[in-house]
C-alpha cells in the first residue's frame, strides 16, 4: 500500500522558491531516503510533508487520504511523526520525561502509554539503561537514539528522520543506522533525509535526488551509487554542462 504520496509539490517562502513541482512516493515498510546537497530543499519538503509549513501547489496524501491544510500535531495523531534536524531533545528533562512527551496527545491513557514505553525501550535498550539520566548529559549519538525512541513512543506508521548521522562518530551512526533497520522490520515505513549518500542508499530501497528545489533522479539505491548523475546534482551540474 502506498504509505505517502507527493503530487506536484511546490512551497515557497515569499517569493523564495524551496523546492517545486515535486513527484514522490513512499510505499508501506520501505525505506526511501531523500538526497541533494545543502539547500536543495530536502528539509522544506519534510515540513511541508509534516504540516509545518503548507505548500503553495500540490496535494499530499498519507496512505490515500489527502492532508490538505490539516495541522502537523493532527498529522502525528494520524501516525506521521517527524524527527528534525538537530534531534531537539528537551536537556533538562530526564530520558524518561522525554520518552513520555513523545507520547503526549496520541496514547489516549496511562496503560496504553505505559504499554507503549515497554515496548520501545524494549527496542532501544540504551534508553532503558540510562532511564533517570538528564537527557543534555548524553552524548550527540545517544540523543539522536533518544530522538527516535521519543518519535517512536507515539506509533507512527511514517517515520521522517532528517540528518541522523549529522556530527556523529562513525561507531554512533552504525548504531543510529541499525536502529533505523530494526524499527523498518518492525513495519514502520522510514523517510530518510541524508548528507552521507552511500551510507543512505546502503538502508534504502529506493532514493529521490533534490536540486535547487527539484527532483532530478530517482530510482532504486543499487542503479544510483555508480550513478554520475547524483554526484553531478551534489557538484551543481545540470544535464547541460556534460553537452
Amino acid at each position: 500500500m502506498r504509505a505517502l504520496e507527493l503530487n506536484g509539490v511546490s512551497v515557497y517562502y515569499g517569493a523564495v522558491r524551496g523546492v517545486e513541482d515535486v513527484d514522490l512516493y513512499v510505499d508501506e515498510g520501505e525505506i526511501v531516503a531523500l538526497l541533494g546537497a545543502n539547500g536543495a530543499g530536502k528539509s522544506t519538503l519534510l515540513k511541508a510533508i509534516s504540516g509545518i509549513i503548507h505548500p503553495r501547489h500540490g496535494s499530499i496524501a498519507f496512505f490515500g487520504d489527502n492532508f490538505g491544510k490539516l495541522s502537523a500535531h493532527r498529522r502525528v495523531i494520524q501516525g506521521l511523526v517527524h524527527v528534525p534536524e538537530g534531534r531537539r531533545i528537551f536537556t533538562t528533562l530526564t530520558i524518561g520525561e522525554n520518552l513520555e512527551l513523545g507520547a503526549y496527545g496520541t496514547q489516549r491513557n496511562r496503560t496504553e502509554r505505559a504499554r507503549r514505553l515497554n515496548e520501545v525501550l524494549g527496542l532501544f535498550p540504551l534508553l532503558q539503561q540510562h532511564f533517570q539520566r538528564l537527557a543534555g548529559t548524553l552524548s550527540g549519538g545517544e540523543q539522536q537514539v533518544l530522538a527516535i525512541g521519543r518519535a517512536m513512543m507515539s506509533n507512527p506508521r511514517v517515520l521522517m528522520i532528517d540528518e541522523p548521522s549529522l556530527g556523529l562518530d562513525p561507531q554512533k551512526v552504525d548504531i543510529v543506522y541499525d536502529m533505523l533497520e530494526e524499527v523498518a522490520k518492525l513495519g514502520t515505513t522510514v523517510l530518510l533525509v541524508e548528507q552521507n549518500v552511500s551510507l543512505a542508499l546502503e538502508i534504502a530501497s529506493r532514493a529521490y535526488v533534490l536540486q535547487q528545489g527539484s527532483v532530478v533522479l530517482s530510482g532504486p539505491s543499487a542503479s544510483l551509487v555508480d550513478d554520475s548523475r547524483l554526484s553531478d546534482a551534489y557538484l551543481g551540474k545540470s544535464a547541460d554542462d556534460h553537452d
